[in-house]
């Protein structure tokens, strides 16, 4: 007898000892529904977090800055400084580009940020190139986390209002934040109340940062107006009063000069000093100073103060509706700090559900349209009704799990189908089906020890699914293996069950096992991957207990069926 020979025997052995006593079985079966169990409660007890995708490690981001409605391009300017002056600190920083007044070019993440409708003095947008990431040790994610607490620690109270948010590349599609609450409500102004109520909540919720009201807040503005029959009594023109404005607040061309070199126009600009347009204070009184100081002198020679032919209003700013599907609504929107976003949004809602109760009869899933996490408010006082529908990548990923379960309920319809028409036996079916299941075990503890050993959180994401999925079919063929073998030896030479299945299992064992040797090679290659490295994990590990399940609990469930 040869050692390989030896090595075979003693395997048949050890399963034909297993099958010939029901208490070994009903051990290796406790052992494997509690490994189960054991694997399943890792999702609720957070030793496993589940994420659409983890995050990316990428050579750029981008830093938002967000100055109250009413401020000036200079407060902006100064809040933006800020975060130029910290950044040029960093080893990693290469350069950078600050676009004050408007949005960055659209990039990956702009794209669905509305970084391209950003046109006005209080919006900036510091565009940050790092090293590149093969060549630093600190991964984009990490720094950010890193530098977020500093910048809004140095940078936020310069303006009081101000929000502050870095924005890094998506490793998936976009989205307007991580977490989105829509506020739907028919009056605008009860509904940015609302929201500012749901993004308080957001903000106390641990690892939710960069919070931000998508509303403009009212504030005081001061409307310039000519005083047509003062001006037309003082020989003023409406050119000339107009003109005189832009030059003391803003600027303007006044002329050009022609260049040799490019064949073409210079516009020359002329503009008042930065004291001398700057305003200390946002008050009536001032401004009447300032446009007291600057005078006209009409065709007679006479220098005309400006406050004789321009009346000043003060009055609160309109604030922009937005809407979806002709709906008012108000986006508060919030990021995760290198977690998952479902962990932190169940707390923010129970917390919503607990403070809105007493003003309001809270309801959940109110409507087929929305979705699970989604509430439903009614005020006891007025009647009024909001919903609050929560969006943004927590949904992406609601509707990625969902759709990849339905997925896996298909492909396990469809393989089914396709054993009880080759065997004509529900339970050999079932038997198969429920074999190839418990490859999940291996999934979710492959990723619980990746998670041990890898220095960065390692979620359970979509492609660890697609993962499962995809072992489906190979748990089954291993099964599939066991059967026809233990089947023809029964049939063909008369061998008792136990010792046909234990044959089996012991024949079997080195094709399965080079089998699971390759899948596991082959997918180490993905296991790296910031992406896919989920895919890569669920296979390995899946695999590993396809291989433990289908030599050692498949037999056990065959052994205990008539249909063999």
């Amino acid at each position: 007898m040869s050692k390989k020979e030896h090595k075979g025997t003693r395997f048949e052995h050890f399963i034909f000892g297993i099958l010939d006593v029901p208490f070994k079985s009903l051990l290796v079966m406790a052992l494997i529904f509690a490994a189960l169990a054991g694997s399943i409660l890792m999702l609720p007890t957070k030793l496993v977090l589940a994420k659409m995708l983890p995050g990316k490690s990428t050579n750029t981001f981008t830093i938002y800055v967000d100055t109250p409605k009413g401020s000036s391009i200079h407060q902006t300017k100064i809040v933006s400084e800020c975060v130029t002056n910290i950044m040029k600190k960093e080893e990693e920083f290469v350069d950078m580009e600050v676009f004050l007044g408007q949005g960055s070019p659209l990039d990956y993440a702009g794209l669905v940020k509305g970084s391209g409708m950003k046109q006005s003095v209080e919006y900036a947008e510091i565009v940050i190139n790092l090293s590149d990431k093969h060549g630093r040790d600190e991964k984009s994610f990490n720094m950010v986390h890193r530098l977020r607490s500093v910048i809004l620690d140095a940078c936020k109270p310069i303006v009081r209002g101000t929000v502050i948010k870095l924005v890094e590349m998506p490793a998936g599609p976009p989205t307007l934040a991580s977490i989105v609450v829509e506020v739907y409500g028919k009056d605008n102004r009860k509904a940015i109340v609302l929201a500012a109520e749901v993004a308080d909540i957001l903000q106390k919720t641990k690892d939710l940062v960069d919070v931000d009201i998508m509303a403009d807040e009212r504030h005081t503005k001061y409307t310039l107006s000519l005083i047509p029959i003062k001006a037309s009594q003082s020989g003023l023109t409406a050119k000339q009063i107009n003109e005189i404005l832009y030059l003391a607040f803003e600027g303007m061309g006044v002329a050009v000069k022609n260049t040799i070199e490019l064949n073409d126009q210079v516009s020359i600009f002329v503009s008042l000093s930065e004291e001398s347009q700057t305003i200390e204070k946002n008050t009536l009184r001032l401004l009447k100073n300032k446009l007291g100081q600057l005078s006209l002198m009409n065709q007679r020679g006479i220098m005309i103060p400006l406050t004789e032919v321009v009346e000043i209003k003060e009055e609160l700013s309109v604030p922009m509706i937005y809407h979806k599907n002709l709906k008012t609504m108000v986006n508060v929107v919030a990021e995760t700090d290198l977690v998952s976003q479902v962990y932190p949004l169940l707390d923010a809602r129970e917390t919503m559900m607990e403070q809105f109760a007493d003003r309001y009869e809270v309801s959940k899933s109110p409507g087929i349209s929305t979705t699970m996490f989604d509430l439903s408010l009614v005020d006891k006082k007025s009647g009024e009704k909001y919903l609050l529908k929560f969006d943004g990548e927590m949904k992406v990923t609601l509707d990625t799990f969902r759709d990849l379960g339905g997925a896996f309920i298909a492909a396990l319809i469809l393989i089914f189908l396709l054993l009880v028409v080759y065997y004509k036996s529900f339970a050999l079916s079932g038997i198969v089906l429920g074999g190839s299941f418990l490859s999940i075990i291996g999934v979710i503890v492959g990723h619980w020890v990746a998670n041990l050993v890898t220095t960065e959180t390692f979620f359970l994401t979509a492609t660890s699914l697609i993962g499962f999925i995809a072992l489906m079919g190979i748990s089954s063929r291993n099964s599939l293996l066991l059967i026809d073998f233990a089947q023809g030896l029964i049939k063909d030479k008369g061998i008792e069950k136990r010792r046909a299945l234990a044959i089996a299992s012991a024949t079997r064992a080195k094709p399965i096992m080079l089998t699971a040797i390759a899948i596991i090679l082959g997918s180490a290659l993905l296991a790296g991957d910031p992406v896919f490295g989920g895919l890569g994990v669920a296979l390995i590990s899946g695999t590993f207990a396809a291989v433990i399940v289908s030599l050692l609990f498949v037999p056990i469930l065959l052994n205990k069926t008539k249909a063999i």
